[in-house]
């Protein structure tokens, strides 16, 4: 056993894991990653959207995974509940805010393999453990995280990042409110015979969003959230007559269809930490907030965490695991994880709504969106960058993403 001295563990080595680290060491801290070596590829995709791209592209991520991103430059939500009060298709264009893309999409195992590579040119202020985490021990002076290898960790400053049944957390006393939605995600890649156009489509039907967004050639992933018995039959189809499904629910948008296998499913659930923080211990991505897979919302929150925590432990240099540095942090991060938790689980029940009031008032809301432009700018900079609805998009983000 021995004892190893850094300034700064990040427990998890997940996507956002990784990036905390990596900023972390960029940052000039000396930094210690947990992070056992991962199973098979995730096959799933994330879309990396405004603040996330500006972030990721300061630390290195988005040169080194370049060849893997796809600009999403159009997104449309289209309203195929077939109720009686039904809203009309909604555009928004990048363009219309004066920038080349909303965002990127990326494979997820695209995006681990350039974070390692980041994480491997840090070697300097960031080693890289191939562990686990077994306890955590925290005192004034500092915190002790416990390794299944036997070694110990002294820090000042845990970053948890050790996802969704967190140790870290529950050492750490924190507490998890969590609940479930009666559906389940369908996630699958697959080939299209007509171009993308850079355009993502998200069908809004009776049972959640049913949304395409763009990969690199003629490929798009797919998140189709439909009721679990359903979900279960139709991930166990043929490729061919799943292909067909498929096709049809995007309305031939993108002409005949070839799915990728394997398709998974996921059962929708939500999550979030009675708070962010706990003494010498931040709560990052799935450790502090779980959003199912709806409105790109999850791995851009974690991201916004990372960054975040990195600015507060650099305001307090001399300690960044300090009770100020964790103030601040818990500061920054509230307000936005409270108001997308909310805002992805209203748009979700709203669409399992059938009563006609419900309906009037999501319909009222997309016509609004479609006949405005002014509110339309408006949700797509908010939709960015918090509080960039009124104050207009931050100019490191216009560079980031890549002003028309």
């Amino acid at each position: 056993m021995q004892v190893i001295r850094r300034e700064v563990a990040v427990v998890g080595g997940g996507l956002a894991g990784y990036a905390a680290a990596i900023a972390m060491a960029d940052a000039g801290f000396d930094t210690v990653l947990v992070a056992p070596k991962a199973g098979a590829a995730d096959g799933r995709t994330t879309a990396l959207i405004g603040g996330s791209v500006t972030f990721l592209d300061r630390l290195g991520v988005i040169e080194q995974a370049l060849v893997d991103l796809e600009p999403m430059k159009v997104m449309r939500l289209v309203d195929d509940t077939g109720r009686l009060l039904r809203a009309p298709t909604v555009e928004f264009r990048a363009s219309d805010i004066d920038l080349d893309a909303f965002g990127y999409n990326i494979e997820n195992a695209a995006l681990a393999r350039a974070l390692a590579a980041v994480a491997e040119a840090h070697a300097e202020r960031l080693t890289v453990l191939d562990t686990t985490a077994s306890g955590l021990e925290v005192d004034e002076e500092g915190a002790t995280v416990l390794l299944r290898s036997g070694d110990r960790l002294r820090v000042s400053l845990v970053t948890a990042a050790d996802g969704r049944r967190s140790l870290l957390r529950d050492a750490a006393g924190v507490g998890l409110r969590e609940w479930a939605y009666p559906q389940s995600a369908i996630v699958l890649n697959f080939g299209h015979a007509v171009p993308h156009a850079q355009g993502s489509t998200e069908f809004h039907t009776r049972t959640g969003p049913f949304t395409q967004v763009p990969l690199p050639g003629a490929r798009s992933s797919l998140v189709w959230v439909e009721e679990p018995g359903a979900a279960a039959l139709f991930v166990d189809l043929k490729a061919e007559r799943l292909s067909e499904i498929v096709e049809r629910r995007l309305h031939s948008l993108l002409g005949a269809v070839t799915v990728e296998a394997p398709a998974r499913i996921f059962p929708l659930r939500g999550a979030t930490a009675t708070r962010l923080t706990a003494p010498r211990v931040a709560l990052v991505g799935e450790a502090g907030h779980v959003f199912p897979p709806i409105g790109a919302q999850g791995l851009n929150l974690g991201l916004r965490d990372a960054e975040a925590i990195v600015r507060a432990a650099a305001a307090e240099r001399a300690d960044p695991g300090s009770r100020v540095a964790l103030a601040r942090y818990e500061a920054a991060r509230a307000a936005d994880v409270v108001t997308r938790t909310l805002g992805v689980d209203l748009l979700n029940r709203s669409l399992l709504a059938d009563m006609l009031p419900a309906q009037a008032l999501r319909a009222a809301g997309l016509t609004a969106l479609a006949a405005f432009s002014p509110l339309r700018r408006l949700a797509m900079r908010e939709g960015l960058s918090p509080g960039a609805g009124m104050t207009g998009v931050p100019r490191r983000l216009r560079a980031g993403l890549g002003a028309a």
